[in-house]
């Protein structure tokens, strides 16, 4: 069962990579859980016109851990757009507000 659910989410974060990779002006990456990671940050970061992002990633009906919470609210306190993303749609209303360029 455990890889089952993790496939789904690949597959989520696999196409929110690929609709983000089509945005003039975004650049994004996927985090991998090594030794040398931080535990619970972000699945996915990046920059989009100059603003960095973080995304936590999760199929729909699941939702961050307390952990992963706190790794976005830290995040999101340097300036950073930051949001957990259910779908391809989602991803893209969370960068959407940063795709309009730099905020001063």
């Amino acid at each position: 069962m455990r890889n089952e659910r993790s496939c789904r989410e690949s597959a989520l974060v696999a196409g929110i990579i690929a609709a983000l990779r089509e945005i003039p002006c975004c650049v994004v990456r996927k985090r991998h859980g090594t030794a040398w990671g931080i535990a619970g940050d972000p699945d996915l970061y990046g920059s989009i016109n100059g603003r960095h992002f973080e995304i936590e990633v999760k199929r729909r009906g699941e939702e961050p851990t307390p952990l992963q919470q706190a790794r976005l609210a830290e995040w999101r306190r340097t300036g950073a757009v930051t949001g957990v993303a259910h779908s391809v749609d989602e991803a893209l209303l969370i960068l959407s507000a940063a795709a309009k360029g730099p905020s001063g």
